[in-house]
């Protein structure tokens, strides 16, 4: 014969806790350990830190300025008219400038009398630091095959740039900056700085 019986919740053996081992704790900081080498290392294959170096950016620039450059912005997007883009330089690749994004491939870049002009379209640059000079800013005419694209400095008068070694590959763009941290007082994100296009007909001129 059969009887129900009821145990009573508090008779019940209680779970003892336990500390945990040294070897449970080892694993716990391993693998916080891979994980930070992990994120570390998919935030330095996405972006790159650079200081700047010279005047050619100027004043949008100075010396000493640490910046965060994307990767990731041109693996998802080409780069645009206006962009601010670090490059290796195509002469010495272990060299690396920064400069303005000008012309994308297949446009035609000219200066004509100290004044550049894109597909015939004067650019009315409120970011430069002066006039170009007529010795700096020769007259030229350039046609930017595919995957090439002109760049020049915001100091046109102590800028070595597109002018001068020509057209850039696409190949040797490194990313956009994209964030200034450094110095504290500078920290911002870069968003094409001083540059405006016109929207009807892809206009360079600017208000």
């Amino acid at each position: 014969m059969l009887m129900n019986s009821t145990i009573h919740p508090s008779s019940l053996p209680r779970p003892k806790l336990r500390y945990r081992k040294l070897g449970y704790l080892a694993v716990e900081i391993l693998e916080t350990f891979v994980l930070i080498v992990v994120m570390y290392s998919l935030v330095n294959l996405l972006t790159a830190r650079f200081v700047v170096e010279g005047s050619s950016m100027f004043p949008t620039f100075e010396t000493g300025q640490y910046i965060i450059v994307s990767r990731l912005n041109y693996l998802l997007n080409e780069p645009q008219r206006g962009d601010i883009v670090v490059f290796h330089f195509p002469n010495g690749p272990q060299d690396d400038y920064i400069k303005r994004l000008i012309g994308l491939p297949g446009d035609v870049v000219e200066i004509r009398e100290t004044l550049v002009y894109v597909n015939g379209d004067q650019l009315q640059e409120n970011y430069i630091n002066e006039p170009c000079s007529p010795n700096m800013c020769r007259d030229g005419r350039w046609e930017l095959a595919e995957n090439q694209y002109f760049l020049m400095g915001d100091n046109r008068n102590h800028s070595s740039d597109s002018r001068s070694f020509g057209a850039v590959d696409r190949q040797f763009i490194v990313g956009e900056a994209v964030l200034r941290y450094f110095p504290l007082s500078e920290f911002g994100i870069i968003t094409d700085i001083g540059y405006t296009a016109n929207t009807p007909a892809d206009n360079l001129s600017q208000p």
